[in-house]
This record gives C-alpha cells, sequence and structure tokens, in this order.
C-alpha cells in the first residue's frame, strides 16, 4: 500500500487514512451503525452498539496498549551494561535519533519545540553518546502534512547544544517519515564512513525502522551493521484494576500499537 502512496505521489495523504483506521473513528461507526440497524435488525444492532462501546472502552486501556504493542510491533529488548561496553569499544560507529514530530511554536518558549516523543529519543540518543564517547545524528524534518516552519533536525541541533549541552555531529532535514529517515540517513553515514548504526527510536516504532534502515542498507549497497537501540519500552509486571481503566494514555499506547501495525503490513 505505502508503494501505491509513492507511485501515485499522495504520500501526503497518509496522516488521513490513519484518523479513519485508528481507533476511535472505526468504533464510532460501528456504534452509529448499530443504531441505524436498531430499527430493522433489534439483535445485530444492539451487537454491533456493544461492540463499538466496548472498543472504545478497551481501545482506551493501558492493559490492550501494553498488550497490543507486544503482539503485534514485539519491540526488542533494552540495551544492557554489556552492549554499552562493546559499543565503547566499536570502531565507525554513530548514533542515529529518529524524529517523531514537531510544534511549530510553543508559546511559553517562543520558538519551535520538539513534541514529548521527539524529546525523549533525544534524551535517550544523548545519554547513549555520553555513555559510549559515539557521535550523534539526529533526523528527521518535516513531515506529511505538517505546516511548513523548522525542521525537526534543526530544533533538535538547538535543544541538544543548549539544553543538553550535547551538540550533535550531524543532521538530516529532509526526511518526511521513516523510510526517508533510513535512506537519507544511510547516504549521509555513508559518506562520513560510518560501518555501524545504533537506531534510537520508541521500542513500538523500533521493528518498522530496522527494516526501513536494512532496505536502505542493501539499496545502496553499503556494509552498515544495525544496533537496535529502543526506548520507552513498557515495564513488566502484573496488571492491576485501573490498567483496564480507560486513560489518555491508554488510548495514545493503542493507537500507536495499532499506527505502527499497520504501517507493516502496508509496507511503510
Amino acid at each position: 500500500m505505502n508503494d501505491l502512496f509513492l507511485y501515485f505521489g499522495i504520500e501526503s495523504w497518509k496522516p488521513a487514512v490513519a484518523v479513519l483506521l485508528l481507533p476511535p473513528v472505526p468504533f464510532i461507526v460501528l456504534v452509529l451503525l448499530g443504531a441505524r440497524v436498531l430499527a430493522r435488525r433489534w439483535a445485530l444492532g444492539w451487537l454491533l452498539v456493544v461492540l463499538g462501546v466496548l472498543g472504545l472502552w478497551l481501545g482506551s486501556t493501558w492493559a490492550v496498549g501494553n498488550a497490543l504493542t507486544n503482539w503485534l510491533v514485539t519491540p526488542p529488548r533494552a540495551l544492557t551494561e554489556g552492549d554499552l561496553n562493546e559499543l565503547r569499544r566499536a570502531p565507525k560507529t554513530a548514533i542515529v535519533v529518529l524524529g517523531g514530530g514537531r510544534r511549530v511554536l510553543s508559546p511559553e518558549y517562543g520558538v519551535s519545540q520538539l513534541n514529548p516523543r521527539s524529546i525523549e529519543r533525544l534524551r535517550y540518543g544523548v545519554w547513549l553518546s555520553r555513555e559510549t564517547q559515539l557521535p550523534l545524528v539526529y533526523s528527521g524534518g518535516v513531515g506529511h502534512g505538517a505546516p511548513a516552519g523548522p525542521t525537526e533536525a534543526e530544533i533538535a541541533a538547538r535543544v541538544a547544544e543548549r539544553e543538553f549541552r550535547q551538540p550533535l555531529r550531524w543532521t538530516e532535514a529532509e526526511s518526511r517519515d521513516t523510510r526517508e529517515n533510513a535512506i537519507r540517513s544511510v547516504a549521509l553515514l555513508q559518506a562520513q564512513g560510518i560501518e555501524q548504526v545504533v537506531l534510537v527510536t520508541h521500542g513500538y516504532h523500533m521493528r518498522r525502522a530496522t527494516r526501513n534502515f536494512t532496505r536502505a542498507i542493501a539499496a545502496a549497497g553499503v556494509r552498515m551493521d544495525l544496533v537496535a537501540a529502543p526506548m520507552g519500552l513498557p515495564a513488566s509486571g502484573r496488571l492491576d484494576a485501573i490498567d483496564w481503566m480507560p486513560t489518555a494514555e491508554g488510548f495514545q499506547q493503542v493507537r500507536l500499537a495499532l499506527h505502527e501495525w499497520i504501517g507493516l503490513l502496508a509496507g511503510a
């Protein structure tokens, strides 16, 4: 499906398609359809209403969001101290942080800022860079359908230097999605003689990110290894009753897991 978007040059439609496919829209449609059917087919109508309401409830819980993340996108494990020790000795290696969005203007700062997901990724990338002494790269331009303004990479460079006191070595500011993150980052790092990439992104996004980087490396015909460095991984443990209650965090986690799963199915 992603190839069709690319073929017809309608990549900007992807955000709109995601809105239609992801909760709560499908469940709202079920409720409305059930209400319409009630007048003629009572049992079927109530079944659709119940399924829609149940979907809205469960689709807003942390328990379901956590389960979908583990089942559908299967995040890799976090890096261990042993992994960090190996990276400290690794030559021709760079850390690449993938962008996750930005705000054109944050009134409290008076300038553009990265959104919370991007800040989390950048923070972990900075921490890894300090721990391993490896150069840091940020990849992110202006996403499909996003308003014009400073690129994510430009904002990240400012935040890294001024707030984290850890300047970026390189930036890639032309990419609009994960596929372009991979293509442009590989080209940038190939020119710098990098042979190993430590890829930083959220756990739910890592599977799609590594697939795109693997494809980009193969298409470029270069020798470049990948090390997954996921962050924001859900903590394992027993679920409590509160985890089955609708929350904003649960709703967002369900959407993120389904978004990544749909992206995987579509080849994005």
